[in-house]
């Protein structure tokens, strides 16, 4: 019994050890082989270019990798730097993904996903696309897109050759303006210490006492104590100053500080009005009659920062300031179910009443 048990256990090393082998053999074989293939070929392939528009074409991309340096044709499969060709073509904007692969066969393929632009902004200088949920990417040269287009003299949250996620770029904003708010009150520490300092010297002058001698005379005493209160006087009169001068500073940083916070403030809401504009242009595209109606929208920022839209259809004129629709047409009934659909899921009619006019009358009040 007990030899059977053993040589069980010396098959089983056995039949493992063989199996490893072979593993290691045919690992072995198939690096040797993979050493030896070469690229032939490369296949790029834009998904979704017929459906979203072409942002992006095969040709482009290839001379991408051909103007980067990166060997592809006749290199060997396992020394092509696949990283680096997706992070090349990853780097432009509108490229959402890239992944690159070489089969056995030595062809390389390269899979490019594009995103998907909601809208083109021609504003302030700046022309761009954004896409749904708020990816902006410099327009490429050459390329157009049927997307709603927004033009005026609108103040972007972004600077103009900005290219990433609105809301990233605005948490970074925030995060330095909260750096730099810590950083003024960092600078306060100094004058806390110098407040402490100068209310322990005014409480030292307070306990400051005069005791009269055993044969002093009376009026040499009182002179001394009228020295004495003139004195205290004196350097209470310093120390105020002194505690003045220091509360100034510390107001002047502290004016700073809300000035930092109010720009925050404007900051958060150029955003919110942003991603207002998002929402309002994707409602505009997802109805069918708008889609086909609206083929300008024009916004611009008001003195007090406010945001103001205007859209422009092929007939007529439809106004919308934040949440304030006017028609001048005859199609105020699709206007009105526009708005029952759209505007009050976007939020803007938290803003104020919105009045739907046609021919100068109120036709419908919300």
């Amino acid at each position: 019994m007990p030899m059977n048990r053993s040589l069980r256990y010396v098959l089983l090393a056995l039949l493992w050890s063989a199996v490893a082998g072979y593993l290691c053999f045919a690992g072995a074989v198939a690096v040797r082989g993979r050493a030896k293939r070469t690229v032939s070929r490369v296949e790029i392939e834009v998904v979704d270019s017929t459906s979203r528009g072409c942002l992006v074409s095969t040709m482009r991309a290839r001379e991408w990798i051909g103007r980067s340096g990166i060997p592809t044709i006749g290199t060997a499969v396992d020394a092509v730097d696949l990283r680096g060709i997706e992070r090349l073509i990853a780097r432009n904007g509108f490229v959402k993904e890239a992944i690159a692969s070489v089969d056995y066969s030595g062809t390389l393929r390269v899979s490019i996903s594009q995103r998907e632009p909601l809208l083109r902004l021609l504003t302030d200088g700046t022309n761009s696309y954004v896409t749904a949920d708020g990816y902006v990417f410099a327009a490429p040269k050459a390329s157009s897109l049927y997307v709603p287009v927004v033009t005026g003299d609108y103040r972007l949250p972004f600077p103009k050759d900005y290219v990433g996620s609105v809301h990233a770029y605005m948490q970074a904003e925030l995060a330095k303006s909260e750096a730099r708010i810590a950083a003024l009150e960092k600078e306060k520490y100094p004058f806390f210490r110098q407040e402490i300092e100068i209310e322990r010297r005014m409480k030292e002058v307070r306990r400051r006492r005069i005791r009269q001698g055993f044969f002093e005379r009376a009026t040499d005493f009182e002179r001394r104590v009228a020295e004495l209160r003139e004195e205290k006087t004196v350097l209470r009169r310093k120390f105020r100053y002194e505690a003045a001068q220091v509360q100034e500073r510390i107001d002047r940083l502290g004016r700073r500080q809300e000035e930092e916070r109010e720009r925050q403030k404007k900051l958060v809401e150029n955003y919110e009005d942003f991603a207002k504009l998002l929402t309002f242009v994707e409602s505009v595209r997802s109805d069918a009659f708008w889609r086909s109606e609206i083929v300008q929208i024009i916004a611009r920022t008001t003195p007090g920062g406010a945001l103001e839209v205007d859209l422009v259809p092929r007939s007529g004129r439809h106004v919308v300031r934040f949440g304030r629709l006017e028609q001048a047409d005859r199609k105020f009934g699709k206007l009105m179910r526009f708005y029952e659909g759209g505007l009050s899921r976007i939020g803007w009619d938290r803003y104020r009443t919105i009045d739907i006019r046609y021919n100068e009358q109120v036709v419908c009040r919300k």
